[in-house]
């Protein structure tokens, strides 16, 4: 059996490996605290050397999504990777890739804000990333990673899933969760594709040359006739419909007799595990429903739960109530949902979490 490839590594870096190993053909990024090691490992690693991969500091978190659109548009891999104020600036190149139905992977390791903030973790981009972050009724396949194993394995799949559905797909981390060192297990090395490859793959929708496509194929989401407009929305709308159906992921801690279920996700279901623990040793139910995917929102299994009998759900957040809403939406009034939550960068430990158990619902 062949020993397993184990490194001990910040989440930051394992992005740059994983990107590098799973073939991917371009990063176009910008500096920003508190995801700067991303492009730095990138760097270090001087994948263009051995894999051909282009690697590249653009001028503005602006110029890099469009690099981005530009490469996708070809059918190539290609990824960026900001925190929260630099995402802000992406939203509007985000809009264009996901109504040009372009894949791609964003990756976002959250700060505290609004504004500038601070560069202290949070999860207050949970609407910006699930809502669609900029103009227009569109959506991103969003990836929530807890662990930095999770960031490694979600580089992978996120681009699995924009290529499968021709939509963009982001991981949403946060500084803790780039920050933490872990050991993480390595997949091989992937051979990036061919351009014979990409034009199999790609060739129906990418600009891969003449003759590989349809004539007269332009990358725009400009379209003047409000009747086509309304078409190419109704289509975006019934993709949207297929990957509810299908790709919603969750992971479920002690939930089977649960009397009260949290909510969480990131470095909060991480924290939010150890309440669990903490909880049935003093003898109360309580489980921990951990959504992996954002978007999709795993809504049925809450659905389940709340038909089952739960008592009441807490959604725990480091942020002021975002994702409180699609719990709300799940549960449909069938038990009462709180938000418990801190902001600005400040972190909550398992026993404050247990303690707005405690002061909700037991009585």
């Amino acid at each position: 059996m062949a020993e397993k490839d184990v490194k001990l590594m910040k989440g930051n870096e394992v992005i740059a490996h994983a990107a590098v190993r799973c073939g991917c053909d371009g990063y176009f990024g910008y500096p920003i605290t508190p995801q700067s090691e991303v492009m730095e490992t990138l760097m270090e690693l001087r994948p263009w050397e051995s894999t051909g991969m282009v690697v590249l500091q653009a001028e503005s978190e602006v110029s890099s999504i469009n690099m981005v659109y530009g490469g996708a548009a070809t059918g190539k891999k290609v990824m960026t990777s900001s925190s929260s104020p630099g995402v802000s600036l992406m939203s509007e190149g985000m809009s264009y890739i996901a109504a040009c139905e372009l894949p791609c992977l964003v990756v976002n390791c959250q700060r505290g804000g609004p504004g500038l903030g601070t560069i202290q973790p949070s999860q207050g981009d949970y609407f910006q990333a699930c809502k669609g972050g900029g103009h227009g009724d569109y959506h991103f396949i969003v990836l929530a990673p807890s662990s930095v194993q999770e960031m490694y394995d979600f580089v992978g799949l996120g681009f699995d899933l924009a290529f499968k559905y021709r939509n963009p797909a982001m991981i949403l981390a946060d500084g803790a969760i780039g920050q933490m060192m872990e050991k993480v297990v390595m997949t091989p090395q992937q051979p990036r594709r061919t351009e014979q490859e990409i034009k199999e793959q790609c060739g129906e929708w990418a600009t891969t040359g003449k003759g590989a496509r349809k004539q007269g194929l332009v990358c725009t989401s400009l379209e003047l006739k409000s009747e086509l407009m309304e078409k190419i929305n109704e289509r975006l709308q019934a993709k949207y419909r297929l990957l509810e159906e299908q790709e919603a992921r969750w992971e479920e801690i002690e939930c089977e007799d649960a009397d009260y279920i949290i909510v969480a996700f990131g470095s909060s279901a991480r924290i939010c595990s150890a309440t669990v623990e903490q909880a049935r040793q003093e003898g109360l139910k309580v489980g921990l429903l951990r959504p992996i995917t954002l978007y999709p929102f795993p809504s049925k299994p809450l659905q389940k739960l709340a038909e089952r009998g739960v008592k009441g759900f807490v959604s725990v957040e480091l942020n002021a109530g975002q994702m409180v809403e699609d719990v709300r939406l799940a549960v449909n009034g069938k038990a009462p949902v709180v938000h418990y939550g801190r902001m600005g960068g400040m972190m909550f430990n398992p026993d404050d979490v247990l303690q707005e158990v405690k002061k909700n619902f037991v009585k």
